[in-house]
């Protein structure tokens, strides 16, 4: 496992109210309430990636893959319900922390919002 990318995921994620980790088909994943928000992706199945996986707003797979495909890519299993998978070295943390809260946003009870 990429143990610098991942993390730099958990970082982000365990800074988020209400976050828990645990493995979901082998690979760390980040929940709120019983709802994942984000998955950590090493080489999923030799693709050569190691990436996060995420919810997008309605719409908006397609618009970031197509603007950016070096970094945003349909996720197998999840791409079908609009999650773009983002390959890690090439986002900065910036970026990368807007993405897993808008993803954390978008799962989270909306009690939780206020707390963030």
């Amino acid at each position: 496992m990429n143990e610098d990318q991942i993390q730099r995921v958990r970082r982000i994620c365990t800074d988020l109210p209400e976050t828990y980790e645990k493995l979901s088909h082998g690979e760390p994943a980040f929940f709120v309430g019983k709802r994942m928000y984000a998955m950590f992706a090493n080489n999923h199945h030799n693709d050569g990636r190691v990436a996060v996986w995420l919810p997008a707003p309605a719409g908006m797979q397609s618009v970031l893959i197509e603007s950016e495909p070096e970094k945003f890519f349909k996720p197998p299993y999840v791409g079908v319900r609009g999650w773009v998978g983002i390959e890690l070295s090439a986002i900065n943390n910036e970026e990368l922390e807007a993405y897993l809260y808008q993803a954390w946003h978008m799962i989270a009870p909306k009690w939780l919002h206020a707390r963030r």
